[in-house]
C-alpha cells in the first residue's frame, strides 16, 4: 500500500470518528428575552433544554436525546401555571401523564407510543370523579364508582 494513501486513510478515519463537542446555546425572542437554551451535540439537541414565553416565564423544559424528547418533561401556561407533565421515549409520550387546570389535577392519562392507551383518571375539584379505559386512543369503557371499577379491573393495572 502506498504510504500516502495509508496516511490519508488514517486521517480520514480520525476525522470521521471524531465526535463534535457539546455546545450550550441560548436563543432570544425579538424583545430580547431568552426564548430557549440548551445543549447541542453532533448538530442535534441533547441533554436538558428550557423554552420560554416572550414574557420570560418558562414554557417547557425537559431532556433531549438525539434531537428527540426523552425522559420527564414539564409544560406551562404563560402565567406560570403547570399545564402537563410526563415521560417521553424517542419523542413519543409514554406511561402516565398528568394534566392540570388552574393549578389542579384535571386528568391523568396512560400513553403508549404517543397515543392514549390504558387508563384515564378524571378529577373534579381535586377528587377522582371517574376512570376511563382506552385502546389505541379509543375510549372503550368508563366507571364512576370504585366498586364497579374494581369488579372489571385489577388495581395493579394502574401502575
Amino acid at each position: 500500500m502506498n504510504l500516502k494513501i495509508f496516511y490519508s486513510v488514517i486521517l480520514l478515519s480520525l476525522f470521521l470518528g471524531r465526535t463534535s463537542p457539546e455546545k450550550y446555546r441560548v436563543y432570544y425572542h425579538n424583545n430580547g428575552v431568552v426564548s430557549s437554551q440548551g445543549w447541542w451535540k453532533n448538530k442535534m439537541k441533547a441533554k436538558y433544554w428550557k423554552y420560554y414565553f416572550p414574557n420570560g416565564k418558562i414554557k417547557q423544559e425537559g431532556y433531549y436525546k438525539n434531537h428527540q424528547k426523552e425522559k420527564y418533561w414539564y409544560f406551562y401556561q404563560p402565567d406560570g401555571f403547570l399545564v402537563s407533565e410526563g415521560h417521553y421515549k424517542k419523542g413519543l409520550e409514554q406511561g402516565w401523564w398528568v394534566f392540570y387546570e388552574n393549578g389542579e389535577v384535571s386528568v391523568k392519562y396512560q400513553f403508549k407510543d404517543g397515543v392514549i392507551h390504558g387508563y384515564a383518571l378524571v378529577y373534579e375539584d381535586g377528587k377522582l370523579k371517574k376512570a376511563e379505559k382506552y385502546d389505541q386512543g379509543i375510549k372503550i369503557n368508563e366507571w364512576t364508582d370504585y366498586f364497579s371499577f374494581k369488579k372489571d379491573n385489577r388495581l395493579s393495572d394502574l401502575k
